[in-house]
């Protein structure tokens, strides 16, 4: 306990309290039990470790990216908030302190997942080597690359949500539908490039074409994860590779 820095919103009073597990009779709630001495120190060393290895912001991202790694094996349904709090090692209050409720955590979750997504997304596209069509489809074979390597598409958290959340949660079919359309938006800005540099041609506004690949990759996602082959990406991206790579007469 010597070498353990107490946060300082803990004052010694509470520190006392915690370690008795007895606070003064006229300050005790309906139902308040008295904790054993030995399990209130038990949990104030561990609430001293975790603020020590996981500071605030800290624990939100570590629930956030915990969340995040089982939706994508279990569905957001499927994930139990006590499976959640176990695999991360956070306790229920610690939860509640920065989520109202699970799908507000679900939203946070969704925001965050874009967020890293799209920027990740934006910076394959904007790398100094090579030309914007020859950045966009290797995005593309990468992905299919992916899908052939693991059988899915891993971290593509939007695909494993979006048939599954939109009807559940309109907060979450709203963070995926504004995910989604930043994702349209750089595709968007990509063609545009492709169009400046006038190594290829297309037909069409290229925000129209941007949903149209965009519509196009996920569908061909989602069937790829039904039936458990690639045949429809490797589809799809050949479709895109016929209106993507036609030289400029």
């Amino acid at each position: 306990m010597s070498d353990c820095k107490l946060n300082k919103s803990f004052s010694q009073v509470s520190v006392d309290r915690l370690i008795r597990g007895v606070y003064p009779l006229t300050n005790r709630a309906p139902g308040f039990k008295i904790i054993h001495p030995l399990l209130a120190l038990d949990r104030l060393v561990y609430y001293i470790h975790l603020m020590n290895r996981h500071p605030e912001h800290d624990t939100r991202e570590h629930l956030l990216a915990t969340g995040e790694t089982l939706c994508l094996a279990l569905g957001f349904t499927g994930m139990g908030l006590s499976e959640l709090l176990r695999t991360a090692e956070v306790p229920k209050g610690s939860f509640y302190h920065y989520f109202r409720s699970k799908e507000a955590f679900g939203v946070a979750m969704l925001e965050r997942y874009y967020q890293r997504y799209n920027q990740h997304f934006s910076e394959q596209l904007n790398v100094p080597q090579g030309h914007h069509a020859e950045r966009l489809l290797d995005w593309y074979q990468n992905a299919l690359s992916e899908f052939k390597a693991c059988g899915h598409l891993t971290h593509c958290l939007g695909l494993k949500l979006s048939a599954e959340v939109c009807d559940l949660s309109e907060d979450m079919r709203a963070a995926l539908d504004k995910g989604a359309a930043k994702f349209m938006v750089i595709l968007t800005d990509t063609l545009e490039k492709v169009r400046q540099e006038n190594r290829i041609s297309f037909d069409g506004e290229t925000a129209v074409l941007a949903q149209i690949l965009y519509v196009l990759w996920l569908g061909a996602g989602l069937q790829a994860k039904l039936s458990r082959n690639p045949a429809a990406l490797e589809n799809a991206l050949a479709h895109i590779k016929s209106i993507l790579v036609v030289p400029v007469n």
